[in-house]
């Protein structure tokens, strides 16, 4: 029996204990909604967007996040390289094409596919596979590498190397190429063909990023499978992804022409990536058509992260009939993918074009809706005169006000050029009487389909252009590098001064 004295005291000592139990328990789930909620903010859903990303030449695409950007490199056909920037994947749909590589060379300078950035050694390289002018596609096709003057993933590029294979015929044909990282060794993947083989994956060690320490390529697998042979035996388009200290292997399996074009999986088992027997193929696909959503040929994929580095993303280009075949009919799309309990990516399947996603965890930027031009030299924006409808109506610069009068959207010509539409006056940029002549007036004018009001944006650097005319050859210049308000704008010569630069600023 307690004594009444001590019951006495028994309960306000309870109360106290069970009040800081309480106040204890609350801090906790204080505490723990507190990392919940954190960590929701930190994993937050991007800005929505819809596929495709890139209607316009979306043929094998690369999409690399670096430094709070996206940027997005495909296919051409062409000599020439184009890439879009934006803070936003959705941004990507709308974003300038710009060049950043033209390559006039011989044996060199047509048909450029599969580009690819990677950022190695402190620099970026740029690999893509080029063809030979004039010869028919596709014998002469060799891997190009560029590397770049520093950090921009767009530059500025020189050409570093061409690589090819002493055992690949046709006489070293060597396309989609990408870097393999493994033990602190540099490998360069591609497709190929070695001693009357299929078109096969193929691999070789590099000494550095734009040389190969042998020549002589390795298969490390070939179409065997049903699957991987329809329209033609084609293994191509490898593209490592790593995972949990484990290297897989994405491939494009069967001919492009067909809709059956799809990703098979391979998986670094052994020690030797040069070893076929190092490497172990799924025996089913991995990402294929989806004919309810419309999708075919999905295929020749790349990987990339989520802003907060907490996501996984898949890009690859798909054609939206059964027979859409190899050319520029085919977009670039994006969907995030997850991880199977045994450690495999589960890539799940592709999604309908138009269907509204939230974007990669982690961004935080506005999606653009157009661009103001901003002079270099004079920090004056591109301005159509009062923001007057007629066709005919000049184009200066002025103070940047935000107007819509100085808003322009850049709308991809898919030829490698582009138009520039004011956002006021729904008019275009256009040379007047499409001349030829330095100090011909550039102006606004309604859209008539023709070179005079198509332009090249050609990257010089520290994210500015120079507004090239696809007719003229000429560029965008301010006259007499004036700063003044109602400077004209006009074309000139390239003169590589800061008053025929431009950069293209991100508005809604």
């Amino acid at each position: 029996m307690i004594p009444t004295r001590a019951r006495r005291w028994s309960t306000p000592r309870r109360s106290l204990l069970l009040g800081a139990a309480l106040l204890a328990l609350f801090a906790s789930l204080l505490a723990v909604q507190t990392i919940h909620t954190a960590q929701s903010a930190a994993a937050a859903d991007g800005k929505p967007y819809t596929n495709p990303i890139k209607s316009q030449k979306g043929a094998d695409p690369w999409l690399e996040y670096h430094d709070g950007s996206y940027y997005l490199v495909t296919t051409t056909f062409t000599n020439k390289l184009l890439m879009r920037k934006s803070a936003t994947l959705a941004g990507l749909s709308t974003a300038p094409s710009v060049e950043i590589w033209s390559d006039t060379t011989a044996g060199r300078n047509a048909n450029i596919w599969a580009p690819e950035i990677h950022f190695l050694d402190g620099k970026w390289y740029l690999y893509y596979s080029a063809a030979q002018s004039g010869v028919a596609c596709c014998d002469s096709q060799r891997t190009q590498v560029l590397e770049s003057s520093g950090t921009d993933p767009m530059g500025p590029y020189t050409h570093k190397n061409t690589l090819a294979g002493s055992n690949l015929t046709p006489g070293g044909w060597l396309i989609d190429a990408s870097v393999l990282k493994h033990d602190n060794q540099l490998y360069l993947l591609g497709s190929g063909f070695i001693g009357g083989s299929t078109q096969s994956l193929v691999i070789a060690p590099m000494s550095n990023p734009y040389t190969l320490s042998s020549s002589t390529f390795s298969v490390i697998a070939s179409p065997s499978l049903s699957w991987e042979t329809s329209g033609g035996a084609v293994n191509e388009g490898p593209e490592p992804l790593y995972h949990d200290g484990r290297t897989f292997l994405t491939f494009s399996a069967s001919h492009c022409q067909t809709a059956d074009y799809k990703l098979g999986q391979l998986e670094l088992t052994g020690s030797d990536p040069l070893l076929a027997s190092s490497w172990t193929k799924k025996q089913t696909p991995v990402f294929q058509r989806n004919d309810a959503a419309g999708v075919f040929a999905p295929g020749h994929n790349g990987f990339f992260t989520s802003p907060d580095g907490t996501e996984n993303w898949i890009v690859y280009h798909a054609n939206s009939t059964a027979n859409g075949g190899c050319g520029n009919g085919r977009t670039t799309r994006v969907q995030k993918f997850t991880w199977n309990a045994d450690g495999t990516p589960n890539f799940g399947t592709p999604v309908a074009l138009g269907t509204t996603l939230a974007g990669p965890s982690g961004e935080t930027a506005t999606t653009p809706t157009a661009y103001t031009i901003v002079n270099r030299n004079s920090g004056k924006c591109l301005d159509v005169e009062n923001g007057n409808t007629a066709d005919g109506t000049n184009i200066f610069q002025w103070s940047c006000t935000g107007g819509a009068n100085q808003k322009w959207r850049v709308e991809d010509m898919a030829d490698d050029t582009s138009r520039l539409v004011n956002v006021a006056t729904g008019k275009v940029m256009d040379t007047a009487g499409c001349s030829s002549a330095d100090g011909a007036d550039i102006r606004q004018w309604s859209w008539l389909n023709n070179n005079c009001q198509k332009s090249r944006l050609i990257y010089t650097g520290n994210d500015y252009v120079r507004i090239v005319n696809a007719a003229t050859g000429k560029v965008a210049d301010v006259t007499n590098c004036s700063g003044a308000n109602g400077a004209d704008v006009r074309q000139w010569s390239w003169l590589n001064n800061n008053c025929q630069q431009w950069r293209l600023t991100p508005t809604t």
